[in-house]
């Protein structure tokens, strides 16, 4: 059965209501309908945000990679700063429940107050109360067989949060459109690349005519190079890096598509860091240095991975799941990590040169399946 949507559209106006009126939806464990409220969503408190997206489905990354149903939540334009996880750098964004919000008049088109009133009987599973200790608590544990602390937070949990969502069911891309979280042209341009890459992959020879074709007339439709191809360097090698030390506010420009193809192995891995069919689309563009990224949360074992690698998180680049199988247009906006190789400076005429390193396992967004 289909589960209650959010009556939010994209840049709707809403405030976060006040901590106490949030506390007052959340069961014993500090959740509303199994979906954490994290102690890094208390600064929000009391502010006003657009929304961002309806956040009707999203991507599960604990469990093999799936489209999942969320009910009655949006994304507003917030992050997790990772100040209550360990310090973790992924920066996600935050999954925000109907009732934790309210309207702002004469800006939210769709959730009147009545609608987003929190009520003790209907919005929590429990009759206990929930205090901001709780929630601080259930974000971290320690009591792991190994010693190691496990962090639990809105991504580790999602799986708990969230229902079954089949990527045929033809009413979440209705939804897609008409919350305002995609356009008709861009239903329409997915649309036509899932025909393309099912033709490619159907054994009939067509791949790589299909691939021709596309690479030869993309911008006629403003895409992007055919964005499933493998990696030159065979697997066992060792694959190159080029550190840049760079910096919050550095300025870089992403290589071409062709050129990071020659830093990965036929895994389109580099040093372990999956390069993605959705960060394609950014090739060539020019972006600022968010923050290097050292450490993140493993969603699937709640411990935290530290990088022998840094990585960095560029400012706007972000997964759009214009290529992404069983989850088109998830709209969690999940960032992308980029090796160093995989840019260069603007404006910089010296840069270090390659070294080979040996491959380290650290998955990014990786999908269910490609032509890798």
């Amino acid at each position: 059965m289909k589960a209650p949507s959010s009556k939010l559209r994209v840049s709707d106006w809403v405030e976060v209501r006040r901590k106490e009126e949030i506390l007052a939806t959340l069961d014993s464990e500090g959740r509303l309908d199994g979906m954490p409220f994290m102690p890094e969503m208390f600064a929000f408190c009391g502010r006003r945000f657009r929304v961002y997206k309806r956040a009707h489905k999203t991507c599960d990354t604990v469990f093999p990679v799936r489209g999942r149903r969320v009910d009655r939540a949006v994304h507003l334009e917030t992050r997790c700063d990772g100040s209550a996880h360990g310090g973790c750098q992924a920066g996600c964004m935050i999954f925000w429940k109907e009732a934790w919000l309210k309207p702002v008049d004469g800006n939210s088109s769709g959730l009147s107050e009545t609608d987003s009133t929190p009520r003790q009987d209907q919005e929590t599973s429990s009759a206990l109360p929930c205090f901001e200790s709780t929630v601080r608590a259930r974000a971290f544990s320690s009591k792991q067989p190994d010693g190691a602390p496990r962090y639990s937070c809105q991504a580790t949990e999602l799986p708990y949060a969230t229902g079954s969502l089949e990527w045929w069911d033809i009413r979440q891309y209705v939804e897609d459109y008409v919350s305002g979280n995609v356009t008709l042209w861009q239903l329409i341009s997915g649309a036509a690349y899932f025909l393309f890459y099912a033709i490619s992959q159907a054994g009939v020879g067509l791949g790589g005519p299909i691939r021709w074709f596309w690479d030869r007339y993309y911008p006629l439709w403003r895409g992007a190079p055919f964005p499933r191809r493998t990696g030159t360097i065979p697997k066992g090698q060792p694959t190159p890096e080029i550190p840049l030390n760079l910096q919050p506010g550095d300025l870089v420009r992403i290589k071409a598509y062709k050129d990071i193809l020659n830093t990965l192995d036929v895994r389109n891995k580099n040093r372990g860091l999956f390069f993605d069919a959705e960060e394609v689309p950014y090739c060539g563009g020019t972006y600022t240095v968010v923050k290097r990224v050292t450490k993140i949360i493993n969603e699937r074992t709640g411990q935290m991975t530290e990088m022998k690698n840094p990585s960095v998180i560029l400012d706007s680049v972000i997964c759009r799941s214009r290529y992404s199988e069983c989850r088109l247009f998830c709209p969690r906006s999940i960032y992308a990590l980029w090796r160093e190789i995989w840019l260069e400076r603007v404006g910089s005429d010296s840069a270090a040169g390659p070294t080979e390193n040996a491959d380290r396992v650290l998955p990014q967004c990786e999908p269910a399946s490609s032509s890798r």
